[in-house]
């Protein structure tokens, strides 16, 4: 997945898609809705957050709450840590994507394709679930440690403080460097490198001069994601007790001083603006990702043979890289299994009993997650969908704002979705009922909604994009209404696409944790993620908490697996028709 089809609408040209405004209410009825359903459940929340951090206690704008959170040193160390440690966290990400994506493009060797997707791996495991396996693993008592210190009498405290999140972050997110660095350098015209080579540029020259400046839309656009997602992570530093950094003293200023302190939605508001910043970045810098192919249908970059002591050195370099990468996978599995396993490098024992707690403690868990994510997923495609048809198919006035409007869930950060919801629907029931609906797990469905739905969005629009307009006008020069041209013609076409919509939003909803910490309101709500973390806050709850996160992850890639599999069905099937 690309950050040009998540950072921006990208909307083709209207003109030659949209047809006027079919007759009767139905498209005005569609628009209302989705607008009401935006306006309640993301842009007011978002909108109270913002303006609580504007006003003082008299109802008057100000800036003394912006004032008073830079004027104390905790929450000025929190910025700069939260600043710091995302920057550093896509420097490093970097140090892994970039190489590889050059190796991968660049050389020819067998694996490249499995290397990329075992690269990609880390995505489909929640930073916050990885940390506690790399905790084993790199810890100052861990598996590398504790050989070091056998072997060569020192240790590497690379899972301490600040520093360890970094690691962790910058293993689980550099993917999104890799993913759109390689689609970048893919797209290079391969006569620019002949142009190079013929003027006498080589090796790291040739690089650094050419190759990696026309990829650079793509590497920015992978770092500015890196950035938001690091910038924005409660439940890595929360699982790590690692709390001077803005998200967990947001979290604990919200849980412990209450909704009525102003600092937390100041915070809120920082961590809005920096997201909505980077976003606005990597747009930016994406409109210009075309310039690097100068000639249509041109060659693309001539992959050459490396020297043996060349492939000994990439493929130990890839192999060392594949191994500290794939380490979180390792080692929650492990911890899964194991009975015992501290100051060891393996496991001293293994059970299965962890599985039989969470299938017998925890099966509600997995239910609850189910039934959150396949809902929020239903609702994310229904108005995907919907927002796609009054794009491309009518002349709606202001029908592009609802594409706008959606798009935004891409900056607002979790926790601060959540902080809206509590503060907007505190003392709001249930409608016909007395339940407070903050009790209820209403919030947490709706809240993985909102902020998975440019993911299905985007996944509509392009399967729209590929239904011809010729199909639905001989659908309706056969005597078929609206109603069934859309039944049966469209979405059965735009099957792959919606499917691979839903899927995308049910495995992203299934690890979300910020939003689910603030609005789980009882344990029995709690949903897979949230299960989690409980689990991992304590030494016991560790072997049960590892198997939970297995299956987890299962859930995970069977969905990443199958999200793949109906969009090249899609593909096939949209080929199939246009011949």
């Amino acid at each position: 997945m690309s950050i040009d089809s998540m950072a921006a609408p990208a909307v083709a040209p209207l003109a030659a898609r949209a047809r006027r405004i079919p007759s009767g209410w139905g498209p005005w009825l569609a628009f209302a809705l989705i607008l009401a359903f935006l306006l309640a459940f993301l842009i007011v929340p978002v909108g109270m957050v913002v303006y609580t951090a504007f006003v003082n206690e008299g109802g008057g704008l100000t800036l003394g709450h912006f004032g008073n959170f830079f004027g104390q040193t905790v929450f000025r160390e929190s910025f700069f840590n939260s600043l710091g440690v995302s920057l550093a966290s896509v420097f490093f990400a970097s140090l892994i994507a970039v190489p590889l994506a050059y190796l991968t493009v660049r050389f020819e060797f067998r694996g490249a394709l499995l290397i990329q997707t075992l690269g990609v791996l880390p995505l489909i495991m929640p930073p916050f679930v990885g940390a506690v396996a790399l905790q084993l693993i790199f810890g100052r008592s861990g598996s590398v440690n504790l050989l070091l210190d056998d072997w060569f009498g020192f240790t590497v405290p690379i899972m301490e403080g600040l520093t360890g999140v970094i690691f962790v972050e910058s293993i689980h997110y550099f993917p999104f460097i890799l993913l759109n660095l390689v689609a970048a350098m893919r797209n290079i015209d391969g006569a620019m490198e002949e142009s190079a080579l013929n003027l006498g540029s080589r090796g790291f020259r040739l690089f650094r001069r050419v190759i990696f400046p026309l990829a650079m839309p793509g590497y920015l656009a992978g770092a500015a994601l890196v950035f938001v997602k690091v910038f924005d992570d409660l439940g890595t530093p929360l699982v790590m007790g690692v709390t001077n950094m803005l998200a967990p003293q947001a979290y604990l200023r919200i849980t412990s001083v209450g909704l009525d302190d102003p600092l937390g939605y100041v915070i809120s508001v920082i961590m809005i603006a920096f997201s909505i910043v980077a976003l606005w970045l990597a747009a930016r810098v994406m409109k210009g990702k075309d310039y690097a192919t100068l000639q249509k249908g041109g060659s693309a970059l001539q992959k050459r043979r490396l020297s043996a002591w060349e492939a000994l050195l990439a493929y130990g370099w890839i192999a060392l890289v594949l191994l500290v990468v794939l380490a979180p996978h390792i080692g929650i599995l492990l911890m899964s299994f194991s009975k015992v396993w501290s100051f060891s490098v393996l496991p001293d024992s293994y059970t299965l009993e962890h599985y039989a707690t969470v299938f017998t403690d925890s099966g509600y868990m997995i239910g609850n997650t189910l039934l959150y994510c396949l809902m929020a997923a239903g609702i994310d495609v229904v108005i995907g969908t919907a927002i796609a048809y009054l794009i491309l198919r009518t002349r709606l006035p202001a029908r592009q704002w609802l594409d706008y409007l959606a798009s935004v869930a891409l900056a607002i950060p979790g926790l601060v979705l959540a902080i809206g919801y509590l503060r907007l629907f505190k003392g709001v029931n249930l409608p016909f009922t007395d339940t407070p609906i903050v009790t209820t797990w209403v919030l947490i469905m709706l809240a993985y909604a909102v902020r998975r739905l440019p993911y299905a969005l985007r996944s509509c629009m392009a399967a729209l994009q590929q239904v011809h307009i010729s199909l639905e006008e001989a659908a309706q020069s056969l005597g078929a209404g609206r109603t069934s041209v859309i039944r049966r013609v469209m979405v059965p076409l735009m099957a792959g696409g919606i499917l691979a919509g839903f899927v995308t939003s049910f495995i992203t909803a299934a690890v979300e944790l910020s939003a689910t910490i603030m609005l789980a309101s009882a344990q029995s709500q709690a949903p897979m993620s949230y299960g989690i973390y409980l689990y991992m806050q304590s030494i016991s709850g560790r072997g049960p908490g590892a198997a939970l996160g297995v299956l987890a992850v299962v859930v995970v890639g069977l969905g990443t697996y199958f999200s793949h599999r109906f969009v090249e069905r899609s593909r096939a099937t949209v080929q199939s028709t246009s011949e």
